[in-house]
């Protein structure tokens, strides 16, 4: 088995697998992503991996892109085809789709 070359990669998406998710079309929304991916020639730009639950159930199906630490909820295989173009586009999804933490409620990593 080969080791995946990361030179040049740009974004890392993080695609809920979980069973809430999965019942909200986390196989679709997988199976998008990674299509359009492919269609727009950006494999070394974009790379995915399935997780397992993320914690945010009742916000699914849920993407997490990093290194920017963004987690988008509700997606749908449209919403994830247009991430992908946005993400080679150097720009986030709409804000509806943004989950924000509650600045009352975040902890200090600091």
């Amino acid at each position: 088995m080969s080791t995946l070359n990361l030179e040049g990669m740009q974004t890392h998406l993080l695609i809920c697998n979980g069973e809430s998710c999965m019942l909200r079309c986390g196989e679709e929304v997988t199976l998008a992503i990674r299509e359009e991916i492919s269609r727009l020639g950006a494999d070394r730009l974009i790379h995915t991996t399935r997780t397992r639950c993320n914690g945010r159930c009742a916000d699914g199906c849920i993407v997490i892109a990093y290194p920017e630490g963004a987690w988008y909820r509700y997606m749908t295989p449209t919403a994830g085809k247009e991430l992908v173009r946005r993400v080679i586009e150097g720009r986030q999804l709409e804000e509806r789709l943004l989950y924000s933490f509650n600045p009352d409620t975040k902890r200090n990593w600091g």
